[in-house]
Parts: structure tokens; C-alpha cells; sequence
């Protein structure tokens, strides 16, 4: 559907911004190596010297370009801000609309493997995959409070403008909490969200019993006791907290202290994201068995030619600001759920917990993929989106 608010874009990056990256890259001041502990105290300068050197002299970033601007895509307005999305139809003109909503440290294009697999499997699904407001060609951000769920407002109106009165959401991190967002306030065009990641509170914790229902939660519940899996998936979980989320704290309450070195060094940034791909995928500690460099800098490269590491860092103390509601979900979400769980990824919270929460229409455990499954097993996570919304039919 043609709506005049909708207007094309292909990505066309300056060569004077490729320059300046790859003159900084080339000048960069480099950490002493830990040759004793790679990887333990953070990204690992052997392997990010690697990467580098290839980023200047084997990464081509024109042809990632043209390779992306094979997919139909645009721009659009809204509440401010503009908003980029590809928009990739199906041949089969009554298929359902999907929108797949990825998060941080990612962009749209950690989708690029998926988005073919999904219009052109069966069934067809017609594909929208924004950046999300603040990350890459949807940024930076002119405004703060862009938590998920204005974000969700956002996506929500954008499906309208592309004519789809009744569509399905997935999401990986904060796209997982979007798409949790959209299934409540937007129940009445959303048929189902499927997640790659999904956050529950603990019942047994002061949040868990403040959470969407705080009557019923005063009152001690025997099921809440967990299976020996249940409470392993639980203490990693708690474990990763702590060893693992203190980008998560910095983002949360001083991200523009942190921004400013990111903002001016492709060398800061490849360290402070890359150490999360190798940390939250399912590699066994080996980055390249999960993404190849290609992956790696495609991902790099957009937020340093966008310059919105910035913004895309500060959603987490918009959203902690805003408190619980403008993340998860502050009732139970109306519409079907489904939920992958792969076993790479840190947060695994016992079903019963998700149920609080999420209508769990379809659970599945499957045998490989991390925090970023889209380019981890593009195959595998087609296959679940799949399976769950043929299972709404």
C-alpha cells in the first residue's frame, strides 16, 4: 500500500566518513595484551588485532552495501523521529506480516540471512525489519524517553502506514521486550509475539511480587520451588549478572560519560561490542564458529557511520528511568506467545515464570544458537518463527 509518509532509501555512506574511520583505525593506541588471560578481563587485544587490521585492509564495506540495498527499503516519521525499516514483501500477496525487532549490540542487519528464508518459505510471510529509534539509520535520537514501549507505539503506527491491519512481532533482547510491548498495546492488530529471549522476574524477589499481579502474588505458592534444570538455567542466569552486565550498569546511569570515547574511536567500539558476541552467543569461546569478521564489521560499521552507539547505549537508562512498565510488560500480555530457548543465551527463566506474564502458547528448547540466533542459525530461527504462527491458524 502506497502512503506518502513512507519514502525509499538506500544506504549511500560518504567516502569521507570511510576515510576518517580508517584513518582513526590506523592511528589507533593500542591496550597491552594479558597474553596469560585472554577474553577474561574483557575483549582480547590479539584477536581485536586481528580484527582491525582486517577492518582496514580485507573488510569491504561497499559491497556490504549493495548487498543490503537489495532489500526494499524506507523511511518514515514518527513521533519525531525517523524511522528506518526494511519491507520485504512476499509473492503471495495474503501472507501474514512480520515484524523481527532486534537489540543491543545489534542492528537490522544481524536479520539479513533471515529475511529471504521468511518470504520465501512456506508459508510466506511479508517482512519488516526496522533499526530500531536511536540504532543505526534510525538515529541518533533527537528526544530522550525512547523506552520500548513508545518504541512500540512507534512500529505499531509504521505497520499501519504500510497498510497491515493484523500482523506478528519477533524479537531477540530489547526487540524481545518491543515485541512484548506491542503484544499489549497494540492486541487488536497483533496476533503473536515470538521471542528469542525473554525476561521473567523471580516471584520470590520483591520485583517478581510487585509484578502484574501483586494481589495474587503476596501469598507464598509451592510451585514456585524449581526443578534441578529449572534452577541451574536460574543460577547461570544470576551468575551472567554478575560477571557479565557491567556494560548494562554504565549504559544504565552514565551512558553519555561512556559515549564520548566510543563516539570517537572505532577501536573502543569493536572492543566494547565484540566481547559481547563472543560472551553471548554459542561458540564455546571461539567468536568466528558463530559470526565470520564480515558479520562482526557490517554490524561495527553501521553504528560508526551512523555515529549512534550514542543513542542506542542510552535506552537503557531511558528505560530505567521510566521503571518497570516501560520495559516488561505491567500485565499479562493479551496475545499468544511462543518462545525459542536456545542454549547459548543467558537468560532462561523457568516457564512457569514467563506464563506470569505471556499467554505461552508454544515452548521450545532447541539444541544450538546463542543471544543472537539470526545470524548464529538463521535456518533454525526461521523454523520457529514458523512453527509457532502456523500454530495460531
Amino acid at each position: 500500500m502506497s502512503n506518502p509518509l513512507v519514502q525509499p532509501f538506500e544506504i549511500a555512506v560518504p567516502d569521507a566518513v570511510l576515510d576518517d574511520l580508517y584513518r582513526r583505525l590506523r592511528r589507533a593506541r593500542w591496550p597491552e595484551p594479558l597474553v596469560a588471560s585472554p577474553w577474561q578481563l574483557g575483549t582480547d587485544a590479539g584477536y581485536l588485532k586481528e580484527l582491525v587490521d582486517y577492518w582496514i585492509d580485507g573488510f569491504d564495506w561497499r559491497r556490504v552495501e549493495a548487498e543490503l540495498n537489495r532489500f526494499d527499503q524506507f523511511t518514515t516519521d514518527i513521533d519525531g523521529q525517523r524511522l528506518h525499516f526494511v519491507h520485504q514483501r512476499a509473492a503471495a500477496a495474503g501472507a501474514l506480516p512480520i515484524v523481527v525487532l532486534s537489540g543491543w549490540p545489534s542492528t537490522f542487519a544481524e536479520f539479513a540471512k533471515v529475511v529471504p528464508i521468511l518470504t520465501d518459505g512456506t508459508p510466506p510471510f511479508h517482512v519488516v525489519a526496522p533499526s530500531l529509534p536511536g540504532f543505526g539509520f534510525s538515529g541518533p535520537t533527537t528526544t530522550t524517553g525512547w523506552t520500548p514501549r513508545r518504541i512500540a507505539y512507534a512500529i505499531a503506527e509504521m505497520m499501519r502506514r504500510l497498510g497491515y491491519d493484523r500482523y506478528g512481532a519477533h524479537g531477540g533482547d530489547w526487540g524481545a521486550m518491543v515485541s512484548s510491548q506491542l503484544g499489549l498495546i497494540d492486541a487488536a492488530h497483533c496476533v503473536g509475539v515470538h521471542l528469542s529471549m525473554v525476561i521473567a522476574p523471580d516471584p520470590r524477589s520483591a520485583r517478581g511480587r510487585s509484578g502484574p499481579n501483586p494481589q495474587q502474588d503476596q501469598v507464598p505458592d509451592p510451585s514456585d520451588e524449581l526443578s534441578p534444570a529449572e534452577q541451574a538455567d536460574v543460577d547461570r542466569m544470576y551468575a551472567a549478572g554478575r560477571d557479565q552486565m557491567g556494560y548494562q550498569r554504565i549504559q544504565s546511569t552514565r551512558p553519555q560519560t561512556l559515549s564520548a570515547s566510543l563516539m570517537d574511536s572505532p577501536l573502543g567500539l569493536a572492543a566494547w561490542i565484540v566481547e559481547k558476541f563472543r560472551a553471548w552467543s554459542d561458540c564455546d569461546g571461539d567468536i568466528e564458529t558463530r559470526f565470520s569478521k564480515d558479520e562482526l564489521l557490517t554490524n561495527l560499521t553501521i553504528y560508526w557511520v551512523t555515529g549512534t552507539i550514542a543513542s542506542a547505549n542510552r535506552i537503557y537508562a531511558e528505560t530505567r528511568r521510566a521503571g518497570f512498565g516501560a520495559s516488561l510488560p505491567d500485565a499479562k500480555v493479551p496475545v499468544p506467545m511462543g518462545y525459542t530457548k536456545f542454549p547459548g543465551d543467558a537468560f532462561k527463566p523457568p516457564r512457569r515464570w514467563v506464563e506470569r506474564l505471556y499467554d505461552v502458547r508454544r515452548w521450545s528448547e532447541v539444541d544450538e544458537g546463542g543471544h543472537f540466533p539470526a545470524l548464529e542459525v538463521p535456518e533454525l530461527l526461521a523454523t520457529e518463527i514458523r512453527a509457532f504462527f502456523r500454530s495460531l491458524e
